[in-house]
């Protein structure tokens, strides 16, 4: 039997061996925005003429302005700084997948994979939607309803400031589908909960476009349309992933159940397994086992 000594020591050398790799995984996150930035600093200036050109087009003049001295240099390096991290997201989210997942079992890692690429997709999806579809429209309604005599001119660095805060808006809520199938898998409610709470989710979704968009009915609509059709789509999958959780459950109690049979005539043995059995079968609100609450699987079978 090891000393508590020996154990104490064991226990360190493994906790400093997750900030070594954690470390590590961190250095190599930042390592990929770096080698980004190296590479899209020389284009800063076209880069930003990039993001301004759904504005530019309906400007009288066709350009911008810059109130602070700075402006000029220090705001297409912060939007090259955004871009890079931006464009580094499926490395960063890599990184991290590679420090969680030897911590889970294999029925976790079936059920958060497909949830984490998801997630990173519709992210990008959200900011391509504001770009190529809010944007003009939003930008055309503006200068269009300017007073007469009134030249429309922004500032750069307000301009950036915009664009940046529809994006994370536009993003985020293209998130609708993940947090739904995220809320039944927890088990904390059920696809057809979900199905009977659709009006108050479609005046939910204008309330949230109305505090995450300018204040203008064009961006509001088009932020909560789209969310209320994601929050559709959200069901029709929370239903295909709660069908899958409740046959891995049905699964995983079936062989525990055949484990039982097997230890039956070892009294000493059948009291653990009885215990582990009796938590793998709570259910949870939604009435079927849940693979993401229910107690893990035998870990010499299914271990990280």
């Amino acid at each position: 039997m090891k000393s508590s000594s020996d154990a104490s020591v064991e226990e360190e050398q493994g906790f400093m061996s997750h900030l070594v790799e954690l470390r590590d995984r961190l250095l190599k996150a930042v390592l990929a925005v770096g080698i980004l930035f190296l590479c899209l600093f020389w284009f800063a200036d076209d880069i930003y003429t990039l993001l301004a050109a759904p504005l530019m087009v309906h400007l009288p003049n066709s350009s911008m302005i810059a109130i602070d001295v700075a402006a000029p240099f220090f705001i297409p390096f912060k939007l090259t700084l955004m871009l890079c991290v931006f464009l580094a997201i499926p490395w960063i989210l890599y990184q991290v997948w590679a420090f969680v997942a030897p911590g889970l079992y294999m029925h976790e890692k079936r059920l958060v994979y497909p949830m984490l690429v998801s997630s990173t997709l519709l992210f990008y999806l959200g900011v391509a939607f504001a770009y190529f579809v809010v944007f003009p429209l939003v930008f055309g309604f503006f200068t269009s309803v300017a007073p007469e005599g009134v030249e429309v001119s922004t500032d750069i660095s307000r301009y950036l400031d915009f664009v940046i805060t529809l994006f994370f808006a536009f993003g985020i809520a293209f998130e609708v589908p993940v947090a739904t199938v995220l809320v039944v898998a927890v088990g904390i409610t059920t696809p057809e909960q979900l199905r009977k709470i659709r009006p108050y989710v479609f005046v939910a979704a204008f309330i949230i476009g109305m505090f995450l968009t300018p204040p203008d009915i064009i961006s509001q609509t088009l932020l909560a349309v789209p969310m209320w059709l994601l929050y559709e789509v959200g069901i029709v999958a929370a239903t295909l992933y709660s069908d899958r959780i409740r046959d891995a459950g049905i699964a995983r109690e079936k062989r525990l159940d055949g484990e039982e049979d097997d230890v039956a005539q070892t009294p000493t043995a059948a009291a653990p397994r009885d215990a582990t059995a009796d938590r793998t079968r709570a259910r949870p609100p939604g009435g079927y086992s849940n693979s993401m609450t229910d107690a893990p699987d035998d870990p010499g079978t299914e271990g990280p």
